[in-house]
């Protein structure tokens, strides 16, 4: 019997590619099923690469599947694997792959919209189409959606394909309704709470040419696309584009790399983008909007909490019949549960941090694990203090503001409210509406929805962003600001008002510069120590053994300095040194050279290891 060999990479399997064996032709890229050991259930793996006959015996692949993975998906997943550390086999567990049973149609269609583009408008539009990668530097207001829908025009009547990648919340259903309306059936929306049946349909319609708009988060980046000639990246500069699990990749980033190499156009836009953008990406500015609004700024420089001042505001804008939005970092009661008597905080019993108090739930919660607990009458560790709360959450400032406020409805908008999308579509249809008179919510309210109708957007506990351990904290605390502050006065005058400690810096870079000039001197500031001018990644060991994390922590701490162009910035316990059970460690390390940096990353032979490449940390 002749049989064919090939190296097979294990879906979602931190593995390298392994060698199974078949009497079957298989094409490169094909889908198949093989066991692995003693598992009892197949484990799905991908074809990426003939072999000649091994030395050693190899099992037979179980069952050819019905879908494969083209070149492209191919290469990019070989580049986000030696890019971002991780097995192929993680990388290629992103994409969903084509379907067999369905083919391409070659449906054609002539769109047309009716949208007319300022002469401002019409030249960023010229700007971008010259430049195959582009940034559109467009102030809150400007018609940034109305630039996009006319690239994704253009594109299409080409017959090609476009994504419009949003940050996870900012799917709204105001983007969705405003690209059908121009667009049709062509356009679907794509996210993790879709149903099955649905995803299903979707990607039906993508292979066979209906479908030729994807919307949504990150994952919409790893469809199977046929022909794709567009990549829209709204809100460029959020975080969330970055990837929390491995592979740990930045799907900016990559749609950037596909655009270089498979000649995609790649539009990013930001009323406040990311430096690295700013520096390296060709852009375009538009500072004029389509109304004309003043934004009174007010400063509170008060600890964070509902204040005289704050309250008076709220009152004379709801006596107007407009609306009020009150942003703060933190969801929850309160953040923290600290005893009078002994000042230790209620800890999570799994992870270094302190419970969050849901007062709604009558819990404690722990927002890194979710363990929960009762309300604690005295304090657990002295057994004698009573507990008192500290820095106010989204759900107290509710609370609060209801006491206030007894015949206005008052809202939140966090991770603990709007669990669904179909939660999500009833709160920014009500707020429209005006059924709701007051937002109370978390990073979600800056996220590019449009409310008419608000004329004071109020911003709590922005200082404690300037405690954090990142380098971008200054650039994080006024892009959030100047985005919450972009939601008040949309359609008129609007009034923000900023509870810091920090007025000399917001007072800069909002009322004396503006955000391009903070990027400038922010890049100075950087020079060759922080990205975009230096590649940045961090490991960090994490064990059930905290023993076991330090040696392994020692160990390559000590390789990092013997390396030569490599730096070591630091290493320590995690800023959360504990979760889930397991004490975690950290080095952060820096490099010019990024083939010397990846090549030190891939040489990190340690199962308990996690790296992130061009971390935000």
């Amino acid at each position: 019997m002749l049989y064919n060999y090939y190296e097979i990479a294990l879906l979602k399997s931190p593995l390298e590619p392994l060698t199974y064996s078949s009497m079957e032709d298989i094409k490169i890229g094909q889908k198949v099923s093989v066991p692995l050991q003693r598992r009892k259930k197949l484990l799905d793996g991908v074809v990426v690469k003939k072999v000649e006959k091994p030395s050693f015996k190899c099992i037979l692949i179980s069952e050819i599947l019905n879908f494969n993975y083209d070149k492209k998906m191919l290469d990019t997943a070989k580049f986000i694997s030696q890019y971002y550390v991780s097995s192929l086999g993680e990388a290629l567990s992103l994409y969903t792959p084509f379907n067999e049973k369905f083919t391409n149609k070659n449906i054609l269609e002539e769109f047309s919209c009716n949208i007319e583009l300022s002469n401002t408008q019409e030249k960023a539009l010229e700007f971008l189409n010259q430049n195959k990668t582009a940034l559109l530097f467009a102030n809150t207001g400007s018609g940034k959606t109305e630039i996009y829908i006319k690239a994704i025009e253009n594109i299409l009547n080409q017959n090609k394909q476009a994504i419009l990648l949003m940050p996870e919340i900012s799917l709204t259903p105001q983007m969705q309704k405003r690209l059908e309306t121009v667009f049709g059936t062509s356009v679907a929306i794509w996210h993790s709470k879709i149903q099955k049946k649905k995803k299903e349909t979707i990607l039906q319609g993508l292979q066979e040419g209906s479908i030729k708009i994807i919307a949504g988060a990150r994952s919409c980046l790893f469809l199977p696309y046929e022909n794709l000639g567009l990549i829209v990246v709204d809100e460029e500069h959020d975080d969330s584009y970055k990837a929390d699990n491995k592979p740990r990749l930045n799907v900016k980033d990559i749609s950037i790399y596909l655009g270089s190499k498979y000649d995609i156009q790649i539009v990013l836009g930001s009323a406040t983008p990311s430096i690295s953008s700013f520096a390296k990406i060709p852009y375009i500015r538009i500072k004029e909007t389509f109304f004309d609004t003043t934004k009174k700024i007010i400063y509170d420089e008060e600890n964070l909490k509902l204040t005289n001042k704050i309250v008076n505001n709220i009152h004379t804008t709801l006596d107007k019949q407009k609306q009020v939005i009150v942003f703060l970092p933190t969801r929850a009661n309160f953040k923290y549960q600290i005893c009078a008597d002994c000042s230790k905080s209620v800890e999570c019993p799994f992870c270094s941090v302190s419970l969050s108090l849901h007062k709604y739930n009558k819990a404690l919660m722990c927002h890194y694990c979710n363990y929960t607990q009762a309300i604690p009458t005295i304090c657990p560790t002295c057994k004698t203090g009573t507990i008192k709360n500290y820095r106010l959450g989204t759900a107290e400032v509710k609370e609060q503001l209801r006491i206030m406020f007894p015949n206005r409805i008052i809202e939140s908008f966090d991770r603990d409210s709007i669990k669904t999308d179909k939660i999500l579509r009833k709160t920014l249809k009500d707020f429209n509406e005006q059924k709701i008179d007051i937002l109370v919510g978390t990073q979600m309210l800056s996220k590019g929805h449009d409310y008419h109708n608000v004329t004071l957007a109020v911003i709590l506990g922005i200082d404690s962003i300037f405690n954090m351990t990142s380098y971008k904290i200054r650039e994080k605390a006024l892009s959030l600001t100047l985005q919450i502050a972009g939601r008040s006065g949309r359609n008129g005058d609007g009034e923000v008002i900023i509870q810091t400690k920090n007025k000399e810096f917001f007072t800069e870079y909002i009322e004396q510069k503006d955000y391009e000039d903070f990027l400038k001197d922010e890049l100075d500031c950087r020079a060759d120590i922080y990205p975009p001018n230096i590649r940045l990644a961090k490991v960090v060991f994490s064990h059930s053994n905290g023993i076991i994390a330090k040696e392994k922590l020692d160990f390559y701490v000590q390789q990092v300095i013997n390396q030569n162009d490599i730096e070591l910035i630091g290493f320590k316990e995690c800023a959360v040194f504990k979760i889930a059970n397991k004490y975690r460690y950290e080095m952060l390390i820096r490099s010019k050279n990024i083939k010397k940096l990846l090549e030190f990353l891939h040489s990190i032979d340690s199962s308990i290891a996690s790296i992130d490449m061009d971390t935000l940390h």
